[in-house]
């Protein structure tokens, strides 16, 4: 029988002019984006630490500290990359990724096909593997107020007996 790790992530960060908003890899036009240390990709960010929850193998911080100079601007999607890499060196499978974005504005719902293929593609799973919801704050707190966007994500992993 084969193990299986669940891990949760959660990620926010500020809307601000003059940044290009960023989810899953994807450009998505807007008036504002996302401000950060890297790209800001907050779903990236929050599926990454999923994985790495799942595989007990820390947090995004631990592994790319915004206080690094080499993260300064750099994508997202590498983070990913890397933390899926770490859980397959430790014989875990990715099984699958449910994620949700919550934003205020811009609507997303036209961005969810290329997003769930980028980070598909990105994890080296089918798209029907990966799950990306949209959802609004109904006006409520920072994210509700336009001034902030934030994602959850969830992971599963499958460890194979074999495999350690």
């Amino acid at each position: 029988m084969s193990e299986l790790r669940t891990g949760i992530g959660w990620d926010v960060h500020r809307l601000e002019a003059g940044r290009r908003l960023i989810l899953g890899g994807v450009a998505v036009p807007a008036e504002c984006g996302l401000a950060g240390h890297s790209d800001a990709d907050v779903l990236a960010h929050a599926i990454t630490d999923a994985l790495l929850g799942a595989a007990a193998l820390g947090d995004i911080g631990m592994h790319f500290p915004d206080t690094d100079p080499r993260w300064k601007g750099a994508g997202s999607l590498g983070f990913l990359r890397h933390a899926a890499g770490l859980a397959r060196e430790r014989g875990f499978d990715l099984v699958s990724v449910d994620s949700t974005v919550i934003l205020e504005r811009p609507k997303l719902h036209d961005y969810r096909t290329p997003i769930r293929e980028k980070l598909a593609e990105t994890l080296g799973l089918a798209p029907d593997r990966v799950s990306v919801k949209f959802k609004t704050a109904e006006k409520v707190g920072p994210v509700g107020e336009g001034r902030a966007a934030e994602a959850q994500a969830i992971v599963t992993l499958r460890r194979l007996p074999d495999a350690g």
